[in-house]
């Protein structure tokens, strides 16, 4: 089956063609960083226009990459939720006039079960059931993978994702937007015991994740050190020397990805998995990977994480989720509406 699948959730314009599922022929991904990066962060309104003025080429230069051409496509897949409401409704309606138009099998993905499942395009082998960390600027959440189509929930960021504490953190520090690899880089020269930010471990809910703390614990510590301009919200960066600043990237870094970590080991422990999958985002965090490498191997665990492109927002995990689904007989109709806050 040659399936075509459309991703547009947020910032990132991608089209894929996958074959029977695991085999990527095309996946182009168009990044609205530039745009955004101004501003500090993702305005929904650019989003959904740069979609509009992106997703046809995009699609265009997918199908023609696959080799094939639209009359060969026999299914198609779009992200229906969540995310922004705008920017999913460009994906959302290219793909239904597809469909419709060649009369052919249409079903919306959840964008999550997109994340869980992209491992398997680059790691078939990933035995179930297994435990899946999901870690991005919107969502920090962590699942039991039962199987394909089963998940359960285990916890999720009750506050700021931890993708978004990265963001926001660095935006404080005047490092600018995306804030993770920015944070990361400056943390590989850093030491993460340099200052003793606080974890958050909530006993009532073991498996749930809070970083608003965190990233008000940094803001108190550049106040208390002299270090914050409260007329313009930012650190007085020109009074931190570079292994000041490393240092003090580094020490957040390791605050989150100490929790993230835990929680993994934890809840893998728990259920009685000896794997770990991380998709996202800040699954790209080499610090988090090595981290959770380490910590995994001690207990004889397996960690999988998939290539840097497919961590990030892309069309071919939502097409892989989309052709298990469609394989199981399942189609949606042309009144499908995008859903900005979907659970799974």
């Amino acid at each position: 089956m040659l399936l075509l699948s459309i991703e547009s959730s947020c910032d990132e314009t991608s089209t894929a063609v996958l074959e029977d599922g695991y085999k990527i022929k095309s996946n182009i991904v168009a990044s609205q960083v530039e745009i955004h990066k101004r501003f500090g962060g993702v305005v929904p309104e650019l989003a959904s226009r740069q979609h509009l003025e992106s997703i046809i080429p995009i699609t265009e230069g997918a199908i023609k990459e696959a080799g094939i051409n639209l009359e060969n496509i026999e299914a198609v897949a779009v992200t229906k939720g969540p995310g922004l409401m705008g920017s999913l409704l460009v994906g959302l309606s290219v793909a239904k006039a597809i469909a419709f138009v060649r009369g052919i099998p249409f079903i919306g993905v959840n964008h999550l079960e997109g994340h869980l499942l992209s491992i398997l395009l680059e790691k078939p082998e990933i035995k179930f059931p297994y435990i899946s960390l999901v870690v991005s600027g919107g969502h920090t959440n962590l699942y039991f993978v039962k199987e394909i189509g089963n998940y359960k929930l285990l916890g999720k960021s009750v506050d700021d994702a931890a993708g978004e504490a990265f963001d926001k953190v660095a935006k404080m520090l005047g490092l600018g937007y995306p804030g993770g690899p920015v944070i990361d880089e400056l943390s590989m020269e850093g030491d993460p015991e340099a200052i003793p930010f606080p974890r958050a471990y909530m006993q009532e809910k073991p498996f749930h994740f809070s970083f608003s703390g965190l990233k008000t614990a940094v803001l108190s510590y550049l106040k208390k050190n002299g270090l914050y301009d409260e007329e313009t919200k930012r650190a007085k960066i020109k009074k931190i020397s570079k292994k000041h600043l490393s240092d003090l990237a580094a020490s957040f870094e390791k605050a989150v990805v100490d929790v993230l970590v835990d929680k993994a080991i934890e809840a893998a422990d728990k259920r009685e998995c000896s794997s770990i999958a991380i998709a996202g985002g800040v699954a790209c965090n080499r610090g988090l990977r090595l981290e959770l490498k380490k910590r995994a191997d001690e207990k004889g665990l397996t960690v999988y994480y998939p290539s840097n492109k497919l961590c990030l927002d892309n069309a071919a995990m939502v097409g892989i989720a989309g052709y298990f689904r469609i394989l199981k007989g399942e189609r949606d109709k042309f009144d499908l509406d995008a859903t900005a806050r979907l659970e799974l």
